[in-house]
């Protein structure tokens, strides 16, 4: 089984905290940051992992993801081509037919791919989009229609769902991915405009490192769950 792993991100809010490296490979609690996906991946059963990085990259991220599992295959963007176009690179150094899962590089979740991919397959759709729900980054106050404050919420969860960067894409789905751009703001909306996409709910652990803070907060989540550690296989 096959994956596609988006890993362009340049780490630019992360700063100095990023040490120089692409944001998929800055260390959290000692591993890179794409070596907790690409373990959960084997573990699920993945054989081999396509990476798209910019160009230039590649011996780089070959070398950080050896020895995990997987196959590791590395292709750079001699230019940027967005999300959409990324995954489409990625796509095209597919060996299989078929849906396929497909992964931000550089955010960590729990989602039970199996069960991703089994309810994909029951809903005979093109793809199908892991979302997750979100807290506030403000405090809320309950506010009546005539003005009255009836309580106070730190940071509650919203009741929108967002888009977690977790997919799968049937061929129809890849097909439509566009050469440059982001797949967001193309692919998605038409399928979904041909009743052809299809949400997965996600309620478990979901970490992105956008900033030293998020950084900070993820690297104090694995030091706190050591099973989450990935494990090198021995050559």
């Amino acid at each position: 089984m096959e994956a596609l792993l988006l890993a362009g991100g340049k780490a630019e809010r992360l700063g100095e905290a990023a040490q120089g490296l692409p944001k998929p490979l800055v260390p959290v609690a000692g591993y890179p940051l794409a070596e907790y996906t690409v373990a959960r991946l084997v573990d699920a059963g993945v054989t081999r992992v396509i990476v798209a990085c910019r160009g230039g990259d590649e011996e780089i991220f070959l070398n950080a993801l050896a020895g995990l599992g997987a196959e590791i295959d590395v292709v750079g963007e001699e230019e940027p081509l967005g999300r959409g176009g990324g995954l489409r690179l990625a796509a095209s150094r597919r060996a299989e037919r078929g849906a396929v899962l497909a992964l931000n590089g550089d955010e960590i979740l729990d989602v039970d791919f199996g069960a991703l991919l089994a309810d994909h397959e029951r809903g005979g759709v093109a793809a199908t989009i892991v979302v997750a729900q979100v807290n506030s980054p403000f405090g809320v106050v309950d506010v009546e229609d005539d003005g009255t404050v009836t309580g106070f919420r730190e940071a509650p969860k919203l009741e929108h769902w967002v888009n977690s960067g977790v997919y799968v894409l049937g061929d129809e789905a890849l097909a439509l991915l566009p050469e440059k751009g982001d797949h967001e703001q193309s692919t998605f909306p038409q399928l979904a405009g041909a009743g052809r996409l299809r949400a997965y709910r996600h309620d478990g652990v979901w970490l992105t490192v956008n900033t030293p803070k998020d950084l900070r907060r993820a690297t104090e989540f694995m030091d706190a769950h050591p099973d989450w550690k990935p494990h090198r296989q021995l050559a």
